[in-house]
């Protein structure tokens, strides 16, 4: 394994004990999706992204919009381990008043690209801008499993397969649960590979918490220029810590002081 995998795996590792730690603060959040996230967060700003650490507005940079707005957290401590906003910050998690909201805030945070909160919006708003923008950058666009549900997303699928736009790359968090309980029993997605391909992008189906797999499907993603690519990313809603993982009533539960404690010892 090279040392550049490592280094992404350790900062994913940190920003997991980030995760558990503010939104345990703020007495509430999302833990399944946010430690979920954190490979695939950490591989972008740390390998992926092109942006200038020293100006958030550089018009030369990728664009990284979260439509899954209540992943949010896992971005916060990405941008925290990069340097990009002071770690002491991420406690303000949800607090009045701070640039940590729930859900992003673009006029709060300069790293924010968009205001999410209402799912389904993000990809339509991902399509716009790969489509005004340089066609040399690149917008990504986090989703969730569970926002496919929202008929926007399909409206953006179809927008984006009509302009060819090579230069927007979605990424699905498909860790198979919503809110109220798996994915496939509320609302039946499969078959979605399929389902992306018969509206016109490239699919490429890989382990989400695998930062290889990950940065390779970035790569391929990058290297289609006539239509959009879609990263179907199969992760671990909770991943690392043991009594979270897979358990869809972690979606949106803030743990207790007895839970911060056992899930901060699985990840040491």
């Amino acid at each position: 394994m090279s040392q550049t995998i490592l280094q992404i795996e350790q900062h994913a590792r940190r920003m997991r004990r980030e995760v558990i730690r503010m939104i345990a603060l703020a007495g509430s959040g999302h833990p399944a999706s946010s430690l979920g996230l954190c490979d695939v967060f950490a591989t972008l700003y740390f390998e992926v992204l092109r942006y200038n650490p020293r100006r958030a507005d550089d018009p030369e940079r990728d664009i990284l919009v979260l439509s899954a707005g209540h992943a949010v957290p896992a971005q916060y401590a990405a941008l925290a381990e990069a340097g990009l906003i002071p770690e002491a910050e991420l406690a303000t998690l949800r607090q009045f008043g701070s640039r940590l909201q729930g859900h992003p805030e673009r006029e709060k945070l300069a790293w924010l690209e968009t205001t999410s909160g209402p799912l389904g919006s993000g990809l339509s708003e991902a399509a716009g801008m790969a489509w005004a923008i340089d066609k040399k950058r690149f917008v990504y666009c986090i989703m969730g499993d569970g926002e496919l549900d929202e008929g926007n997303i399909w409206e953006g699928a179809m927008f984006a397969s009509k302009y060819s736009l090579g230069n927007l790359i979605g990424i699905v968090d498909r860790n198979g649960i919503q809110l109220d309980g798996d994915t496939e029993n509320i609302m039946p997605l499969e078959d979605l590979r399929a389902k992306w391909e018969a509206f016109g992008w490239q699919v490429l189906e890989i382990d989400g918490n695998n930062v290889q797999s990950f940065i390779e499907a970035c790569a391929a993603a990058r290297a289609e220029t006539e239509r959009p690519s879609l990263i179907l990313a199969h992760t671990v809603p909770g991943k690392g810590v043991s009594f979270m993982e897979n358990d869809y009533r972690w979606h949106g539960q803030a743990p207790d002081e007895a839970q911060v404690r056992k899930a901060l010892e699985g990840l040491k």
